[in-house]
């Protein structure tokens, strides 16, 4: 198992940028694929991007793709996600994910495994 903490997210107005940091800890965190996904009050949970082991290959959700920029630091066991040109609609608490089952395609396309690890959330609020 890994264990998944992020941080970064807040509040801010349609335009503006943010960088979501998510750490981890435990074993073989180096083995897995990460990724971050997203929920909306009364909406299902969206994919917004997957990264690879070395973070040299990555995937969007048509939704963000020119705005997100996923990004890995293998060293520090952290993964990133900079937003920029926020948009109201990107309101939701954001997700971090690992998983050692799937390819950074898969994430993107099915999802997660059952097995994954998933980090608490954290709030991004964007105002108009």
């Amino acid at each position: 198992q890994v264990q998944l903490v992020e941080s970064g997210g807040g509040s801010v107005q349609a335009g503006g940028s943010l960088r979501l940091s998510c750490g981890a800890s435990g074993r073989a965190f180096s083995q897995h694929i990460m990724g971050w996904f997203r929920q909306a009050p009364g909406k299902e949970r969206e994919f917004v991007a997957s990264i690879n082991r070395l973070g040299s290959i990555s995937y969007y959700g048509d939704s963000v793709k020119g705005r997100f920029t996923a990004s890995r630091d293998v060293a520090k066991n952290t993964i990133y996600l900079q937003m920029t040109n926020l948009k109201p609609e990107d309101t939701a608490v954001y997700y971090c994910v690992a998983d050692d089952r799937v390819t950074v395609q898969g994430m993107a396309a099915t999802g997660p495994s059952d097995s994954a690890s998933w980090g608490q959330g954290t709030q991004v609020t964007v105002s108009s």
